[in-house]
Parts: structure tokens; C-alpha cells; sequence
């Protein structure tokens, strides 16, 4: 309800605040002995608010650990012009629902403002004015003051929450846009992708394309060496996917069921996704955390005017807010998550995409995970979970991959307090090291695995959980192609940005972590860049086999036999782990697409050397996915 109408069922509802009210100060304090509640419940009382409604809204505020006035805006109960224009008037003030952020100057503690909306100062021409934010519980120590100090009251100004931070954000822009592309970059150039190829780099590769080139002019024994190289890096990388088979699996704590949650800051980068905003919207209203609680962040650009109509047509209830962030280069997920960064008011912050549908006590998970983890475990991933497995050979072969990454082998990674390269959605994070270590790279187009190695060599540890994110995979062959294309540019951009300083990588992550870094990057790039050649390879060794040359027990031979089992081993593993956590609908939607699966590797490796080639001379171009509402997704049946 507004402030002034009457609830249903309402006792001793009164008016907002009549004529009288110009004429008198706020409420008197409450009496002495009542707690803090009772206090603020007597002020709303005086405001018009019904007292079931303020009982109900305080029940909820003692177990959130909030406060009543709170609950009530959050809910919707009140709206927010009202409520805080009947404050002006109750303490004789002006009320302004809109604030000129051209009246508001830029510095950086302005940003503290967008965490906790207080106070700012509007520089008028006579004189300068504040815009405060006044709370319920302390508005009669405030009238006190106005009372003491008759003057100041004439500079103060009454706004609400939502119009101090839409101001602050539009006076902010320039810095803050300028801080999300440059920070990292400045303070952290190791870190940055921002130079493609260092000179050291830069000579070492030209070097060992000669080296190469002169390899084959001359003779084969430096392909002998370099194919075993290649087969024996193979077979490292299936036995890490095979101890993934093995491993048991930790319990999960129990979700917290008392209450007093911390702010949790949702962030959900949006580029031309108007036709899934509905979906979004819906689904982050099933997550399972205090309304109070949650801080949800929908970050658009600024000149994709379908994507913010879109949201301004959907009833976003207080805990939301778009976000707009000013066209610039580079044009990417991570600049873009950045620029929100300065204003994620939560302890915790998860990053969804705009097709994502989560589960919704992932939240819960992710904070009973971390309160009984380590306070090294900074970051946890969810399991991303296919719903599309259906829909193409593509997508079933997706399903599998995806079921193989997030449900076996991530979480074998984290239990050995491994790298984990991140997926790009649903990271849980705890804010305040997330800025400490620079926030994401806005120059890498795969921000995920990149914070996820970056994270372990300040020491940090990523861990995961069970609850997963519901999404669909790209059903077509030019969308996947592209996606994948732009993921493993980023893969190479990560493998280049770490292996600056081969020496120092070491130091920071140890021989463990070293290695288990150049398998799962630098590993699945090789794999993957040469995976048709030790197919050609295959055939033709199987070939001369057949004739009788050369020997079985020569080198050749066993070059031969250690390439059959490393093929049959990554086709068989591919397929062993991907099913061996997928649940019976999913098992069903694939069927028998898991033919494909040689095919589906082809395709990878094609897009692995579109990115070799691509990243050169587009290092930082972000391919954008499409997306269809789930729905509509369910219908693509093409095989």
C-alpha cells in the first residue's frame, strides 16, 4: 500500500501525516524501555502505517537483522516517493524524487554513497545543499538537531535511496568507466591482457616457428620427438579427467535456516537480450534470500535502448536496479561487470547471465559453503547445467561436456585445492577480495578462467557446490562456433598473460598448481590445436601397421599404440564422466547424439585455430551469443 491508505484489517490506522504536521516537529522519542523496534514501529505508526502491517514487517526485520522500515520498502508494502515525501514533510522539509546529477561533483569517495545512500552535497549557485536519505528510527534525534541549529535545516534537501544513486552513478561516469578499463592495467600490468604479446614473447614465438619450419626441412627425428612430446601431454591430461572418476565426493553443509543474511550482490551483464528479460526477471525472483537482502544489479549498455526498455517494462520490484554503463572500448562482459563493481552494496556477489535460470537456494549453498570453508575459499562455482540437451547434436554433445566439467572434474580440482578455471556465470565471490585482487580483466574475453587462475596466485582458493544454474546451449553450428572461438581466445589470452614470467608463475603457485595450470590451459589449447594431426597421424600409422612396416615393437609402433589409447581414452572419458553425473531426463535428452562426439571434437579444434588466427588481429572483439527464452529454445529440434 502507499503511506496514507489503509491496509486490510488495519487497527488505529490513521492518515500519513495531516495539516498539523507543517506545523510540529517529528515524533517525540519513544518511551524509555522499549527496544529499538518498538521506537521505529511507534514513528511508522505516527506516519499512517497500519499496525498489522508494521507487526508483520517487524517479525520479518528481527529475523533478517534489518530494520522495519526496510522490510516495508522492500516488500512493496510502501512506495518510496510517498513514504519518504511524508518524512520531508513530518521533519519540514523539502522532498525532490529526482535529483540533477549535474549539481553533484565527482570525487572517488562518491562511490561510497552507492554502497550505503546517506547524504550528498548539491552545488547550487547561492549555496551549496545537502540531499539526505533520512531513516524512520532516527528521525526525531534529526528534528533535535534542525532544532539546535535553525540554519541548517535550509540546506537540507529529503530524496530517496533509489534518486541519490541514479545521481551518483550519472555524476561518476566518466571516472568510473575510465577505472573499470584501466585499473587492473595500471596497478597490476602482470595481470592484464591488455598487451597481447610481450617483446620476450614476441621473439620467443617467431623463434619457434623458424625452429619449426627448419625441423620439417631437415629431417624427422625432431617430429619423433615432437609427436611423443604431444602424445605424452595427451595422456596427462586423461589421467587428470580419469582421477575425476575416482574421487569421492564431499557432503555439502546444510543451508542456513536462521536468518540475519548478509546483502548479496546479484550481478547479470545484459547486451541485446530483450526477448529473455522476462525469463531473467522471473527467475531471479525465485531465489531464496531475503527480498531486504538482496542487491540485483542489471547491467546494460547505455545505447542498448531495446535491453533497458525492455526491463523498465517489467515490474522490478526495490532490490533491483539497472545499471547503464557508457559505450567504450573494449566492448566486453568484464568492463562491464567493473563498472557495476563500485556499486555491489552485498558482502557476496554471483554473476549470472542473462539465459540463466538458477536454482533457487543457490545463494544459500554458496553461503553455507563459504561459512564452513577456509577464509582462503574467496570464490565457489555452481554446476552449469544444459536444459536444451534435446534440441541438436550440438547441444547433447554440450550436455555432455558441461556435465563432465562442472559436476567432475571442477569439483575433483577444488578438493585438492587446485586452479579452477572458472565458467562465466554463476561465481560466487566474496566482494571485498574480488577488489582487492583488481576486479576482472575487461581486455580477456574469458574473464572467468582468468580470475580463476588469477585468484590462486594471490593465494586465493576457489571451491564449488551443488545447487546449479539451469541454461541452454547454442544449437546451431555458426552460434557455437562463434562462442567457442571466443573462448578459447580468451584461453590463449590467460596462457600468455600467466606465462610472462614462467619463473615467477611457479614461485606463486607451486610445482603442483604450475603444472595442473599448463594441463587445463595450456594442455587443452595443444590438445585441441593438434587433434586432427594425431588423427591423420592415426590413419596413416594404422596403415603401415597393416602392411608390416614398421615393426610392432619399434618406436613408431609405440607411438602408434599410445595414440590409439589416447584416443579412445579421451573419446571414452568424454563420454564416461559427462554420464556419470547426469540425471536420467538428461541421459534421456541426449540419447543417441553421443555419436557425434568425434565430430563434436573436429569442431573444436576448428575453432581453436580460428582463434589463433583471430586473436592477432581482433584480440578483444566479444562474438555476442544469442539467446531465446527457454522455451522457445526447447522447440529447436534439429539434429
Amino acid at each position: 500500500m502507499r503511506i496514507g491508505e489503509y491496509a486490510p484489517g488495519a487497527i488505529e490506522d490513521r492518515p500519513l501525516l495531516d495539516d498539523r504536521s507543517t506545523h510540529h516537529s517529528a515524533p517525540p522519542p519513544a518511551r524509555s524501555g522499549t527496544d529499538a523496534y518498538q521506537q521505529e514501529a511507534e514513528v511508522l505508526l505516527q506516519l499512517g502505517i497500519g499496525k498489522p502491517t508494521i507487526a508483520r514487517a517487524m517479525q520479518v526485520a528481527r529475523r533478517n537483522g534489518t530494520s522495519i522500515e526496510q522490510e516495508l520498502l522492500a516488500s512493496g508494502s510502501i512506495d518510496a516517493d510517498s513514504y519518504y515525501a511524508s518524512l520531508a514533510r513530518g521533519l519540514r522539509l523539502p522532498f525532490i524524487p529526482a535529483i540533477d546529477s549535474s549539481l553533484v561533483s565527482d570525487d572517488k569517495a562518491l562511490d561510497s554513497q552507492l554502497l550505503d545512500a546517506r547524504c550528498i552535497r548539491l552545488n547550487y549557485i547561492s549555496k551549496g545543499m545537502l540531499a539526505i536519505v533520512p531513516e524512520a528510527r532516527n528521525l526525531a534525534a534529526l528534528s533535535q538537531i534542525f532544532e539546535k541549529k535553525p540554519g541548517l535545516a535550509d540546506r537540507i534537501v529529503i530524496t530517496t535511496p533509489a534518486a541519490l544513486r541514479a545521481a551518483v552513478w550519472k555524476a561518476g561516469t566518466s571516472r568510473r568507466l575510465r577505472e573499470s578499463v584501466t585499473t587492473l592495467f595500471e596497478d597490476r600490468s602482470r595481470f592484464s591482457a591488455r598487451i597481447v604479446l610481450s617483446g620476450k614473447q614476441g621473439f620467443l614465438a617467431g623463434a619457434g616457428i623458424c625452429a619449426f619450419a627448419f625441423a620439417l626441412a631437415t629431417g624427422t627425428l625432431t617430429l619423433t620427438v615432437l609427436h611423443a612430446t604431444i602424445s605424452l601431454l595427451y595422456l596427462a591430461a586423461i589421467l587428470v579427467r580419469a582421477a575425476a572418476l575416482v574421487e569421492r565426493r564431499r557432503e555439502q553443509p546444510n543451508l542456513p535456516m536462521s536468518e540475519c543474511l548478509p546483502v548479496y550482490t546479484v550481478l547479470v551483464p545484459l547486451y541485446r537480450e530483450a526477448n529473455v528479460v522476462n525469463q531473467l526477471v522471473k527467475a531471479l525472483g525465485r531465489l531464496n534470500w531475503p527480498v531486504s537482502r538482496l542487491d540485483i544489479k542489471l547491467i546494460c549498455e547505455a545505447d542498448d535502448h531495446a535491453t533497458i526498455e525492455a526491463l523498465k517494462s517489467e515490474q522490478l520490484g526495490p532490490q533491483f536496479e539497472i545499471v547503464e554503463v557508457p559505450p567504450a572500448h573494449p566492448r566486453t562482459k568484464p568492463k562491464a561487470l567493473n563498472y557495476a563493481l563500485a556499486g555491489a552494496r552485498g558482502e557476496f556477489v554471483v554473476i549470472y547471465d542473462a539465459e540463466d535460470r538458477p536454482h533457487p537456494d543457490q545463494l544459500r549453498a554458496a553461503y553455507a559453503q563459504f561459512a564452513a570453508s577456509p577464509r582462503d575459499v574467496v570464490c565457489l562455482q555452481a554446476p552449469l547445467v544444459i536444459s536444451n540437451g534435446a534440441a541438436s547434436w550440438i547441444t547433447a554433445a554440450f550436455a555432455l561436456e558441461y556435465a563432465a566439467l562442472f559436476r567432475m572434474l571442477l569439483p575433483m580440482l577444488a578438493r585438492r585445492r587446485m586452479p579452477v578455471p572458472l565458467g562465466g556465470t554463476s561465481n560466487h565471490l566474496r566482494v571485498a577480495e574480488l577488489r582487492a585482487c583488481g576486479g576482472w580483466d575487461p581486455y580477456n574475453v574469458t574473464e572467468d578462467a582468468d580470475l580463476g587462475m588469477r585468484l590462486y596466485r594471490l593465494g586465493y582458493v576457489c571451491g564449488v557446490i551443488d545447487c546449479p544454474t539451469y541454461e541452454d546451449a547454442p544449437a546451431t553450428v555458426r552460434v557455437w562456433l562463434n562462442q567457442r572461438t571466443r573462448w578459447f581466445k580468451g584461453w590463449l589470452q590467460t596462457w600468455l598473460v600467466m606465462m610472462r614470467e614462467p619463473g615467477r608463475l611457479l614461485g606463486e603457485m607451486s610445482v603442483g598448481g604450475f603444472l595442473m595450470f599448463q594441463l587445463l590451459i595450456g594442455g587443452m589449447l595443444l590438445s585441441s590445436l593438434t587433434h586432427p594431426w594425431l588423427i591423420m597421424l592415426l590413419v596413416s600409422a594404422a596403415g603401415y601397421l597393416a602392411l608390416g612396416f614398421p615393426p610392432a615393437g619399434s618406436g613408431e609402433g609405440l607411438l602408434f599404440l599410445l595414440d590409439l589409447a589416447n584416443m579412445a581414452a579421451s573419446y571414452g572419458l568424454f563420454l564416461l564422466l559427462g554420464r556419470a553425473v547426469m540425471l536420467r531426463e538428461e541421459k534421456r535428452s541426449v540419447g543417441w547424439r553421443w555419436i557425434y562426439v568425434p565430430l563434436y571434437w573436429l569442431m573444436i579444434s576448428l575453432a581453436a585455430w580460428r582463434a589463433l588466427l583471430e586473436l592477432p588481429r581482433k584480440p578483444f572483439f566479444w562474438d555476442k551469443t544469442p539467446h531465446v527464452p527457454a522455451a522457445a529454445s526447447d522447440r529447436l529440434r534439429r539434429v
